[in-house]
């Protein structure tokens, strides 16, 4: 079976997260270069992008940590260590680098995790992140935040963080994409219509999609945005 978080393509089942996982997949592949020696995958789930990074960077060892009671996606796949969220098990300057996919909207105090991220990496080490701005209520209750580009750039340098680049990972025709797949697919409507919506709005989502120039977004007055993604240097 193909990773649908590497290997993705707009169906009708997959209209609702198709954006959200190519573009955080386009954006990692676009920072391999930051990706480099020792690896940590904070928040990392089933890891979906370890063999990604390992064949296509320089990451010699991928370390994966999560939440002691964090959802379990997939029940083979375990990360090499877990945490209580607070301090994480691991020396200071452990990791060459360290990267979190929509993790930082589940933390109660961002700063907490940030600074253990700080922490544990290596001198000029890098932070590479996501995080959702237009997506649905999930993992309810511990659906946390939806940062600005503002509020998450102050959390990361009271942090510790100095060199902080932030970008947009789709702007308006993007964003009304992502809205049209979240309703038809997870809106509370029949079967028959959802199946019926699904065929029309495909077609509109690939037009919007190939409008959206995410790398021309300011953050400006009224800009809209489907998500964050950035580095961060130690």
């Amino acid at each position: 079976m193909k990773n649908q978080f590497v290997n993705i393509n707009l169906e009708d089942w997959n209209l609702d997260i198709f954006i959200i996982r190519k573009s955080i997949f386009e954006k990692i592949k676009g920072n391999l270069e930051f990706f480099t020696g020792t690896l940590l995958d904070i928040g990392c789930g089933k890891m979906p992008y370890k063999e990604y990074i390992l064949k296509n960077s320089s990451v010699k060892e991928y370390t994966g940590l999560d939440i002691e009671d964090a959802l379990q996606y997939d029940p083979d796949i375990k990360p090499d260590f877990t945490w209580d969220g607070k301090s994480m098990p691991f020396e200071a300057d452990s990791f060459d680098c360290a990267f979190g996919t929509e993790v930082l909207e589940h933390c109660p105090e961002p700063e907490v995790i940030l600074k253990e991220v700080f922490r544990i990496l290596k001198p000029d080490g890098y932070f590479f992140f996501t995080v959702p701005f237009l997506w649905n209520l999930h993992e309810v209750p511990n659906d946390e935040y939806r940062y600005t580009p503002f509020s998450l750039e102050r959390h990361l340098k009271n942090s510790g963080f100095s060199n902080v680049n932030l970008k947009a990972t789709g702007g308006w025709h993007a964003s009304l994409a992502q809205m049209l797949g979240l309703w038809v697919r997870r809106s509370p409507i029949t079967g028959r219509k959802r199946k019926y919506f699904s065929k029309i709005i495909k077609p509109i989502m690939i037009k919007l999609i190939k409008m959206d120039k995410s790398e021309k977004i300011k953050f400006k007055e009224g800009q809209m945005i489907t998500g964050l993604y950035g580095l961060a240097r130690k």
